[in-house]
């Protein structure tokens, strides 16, 4: 066998799909935690300057965001071992599928593995919908004093009514408690918190993280697909001759 025909069979056993999988898997978790991570530590920056003096009135949200960050720590981490061990038994299944070599034979044990493997990826696909629900929340309520915003620097604004009357509260989204003061922010004062650094970075990684949600939420459907069908040859490779390349 020639160098080329060596490359070919080589390439042949590839899984595309497993790898366009942990590519995509990758890039997303890294933009939802990196991402999501910086715009929690933005988020209380805002409270604590803006809405909420008293340390006591976000104390508990300063917990549940701290506790979200080393959650998000630990959705890296699983993420980056899952991955390499997906990738990994797409190269085993692609192998055992095609018989690119002697030594790679279906198991009992094998077939077990990739089951399992598949169940695992149905839920944490399953998980992942609704981190990516969850993580639209912030870019809606971002969104809203956005456009509250945009409504305070209309000049239309500016002749109908007075911008005292525009605010946003809080309060009414349950993110600090109603006798927080001050708890909403009105006129020149949202003007000031619209124009910070904080509230545009906060605001946009917001939308990256959610968008990094949404590929891994992809990913996995991919890998859902490839380790479905590679179990399914696998199970009934003694019965038809199949070919895959996930």
């Amino acid at each position: 066998m020639g160098c080329f025909e060596c490359c070919i069979k080589c390439l042949g056993g590839v899984p595309y799909a497993s790898l366009v999988a942990t590519i995509l898997c990758f890039s997303g978790v890294a933009l939802f935690c990196g991402c999501g991570h910086v715009a929690l530590t933005g988020t209380v920056s805002i409270l604590e300057n803006h809405f909420s003096k008293t340390v006591s009135d976000h104390a508990l949200l300063t917990e549940v965001v701290q506790l979200m960050q080393y959650i998000i720590y630990g959705i890296a981490s699983f993420f980056f071992l899952y991955g390499i061990i997906l990738l990994a038994e797409g190269f085993y299944t692609t192998s055992a599928v095609k018989e690119l070599h002697s030594e790679f034979k279906t198991t009992a044990c094998g077939r077990c593995i990739s089951g399992m493997f598949v169940f695992l990826t149905y839920v944490l696909g399953v998980a992942w919908l609704g981190v990516f629900g969850f993580s639209a929340v912030p870019v809606f309520l971002f969104y809203n004093m956005w456009s509250t915003c945009q409504v305070l620097n209309s000049p239309m604004a500016n002749m109908t009514s007075s911008i005292e009357s525009i605010c946003v509260d809080v309060r009414q989204y349950g993110i600090i408690p109603w006798n927080a003061a001050p708890g909403k922010a009105c006129g020149a004062v949202l003007g000031e918190i619209c124009n910070t650094s904080e509230f545009y970075l906060s605001y946009h990684l917001y939308i990256v993280a959610c968008a990094g949600a949404g590929a891994t939420v992809i990913a996995l459907l991919i890998y859902m697909m490839a380790t479905t069908y590679n179990y399914a040859v696998l199970k009934f490779k003694s019965r038809e001759d199949c070919c895959t390349k996930f």
